[in-house]
């Protein structure tokens, strides 16, 4: 990524943030968003062309709440398999 675009689309469109927005920081960000969208920790790993796990999971700083999260998604899903049988 040319930094000087970024720069110019940072002071531009994002003024707060100019100075601190940089490819490092864009590539922490997309990581996270990827992983808390539901994409698979391997996956993400894979794209940022992580050799370690560790790695990865720096950047895209798992929650606290990722279990009990899984176990929620995992009740909806039961849930949505039992509606309409139940009435």
């Amino acid at each position: 990524m040319d930094v000087t675009a970024l720069a110019a689309a940072v002071a531009r469109h994002l003024p707060n943030w100019e100075g601190k927005l940089t490819p490092h920081v864009l590539r922490h960000y997309c990581a996270g968003r990827l992983y808390r969208a539901g994409a698979d920790i391997l996956a993400v790993q894979e794209l940022l062309g992580h050799s370690w796990i560790s790695t990865t999971m720096r950047y895209i700083h798992v929650h606290g709440t990722r279990i009990e999260d899984a176990i929620m998604r995992g009740q909806q899903r039961a849930a949505q398999r039992w509606e309409g049988l139940i009435r």
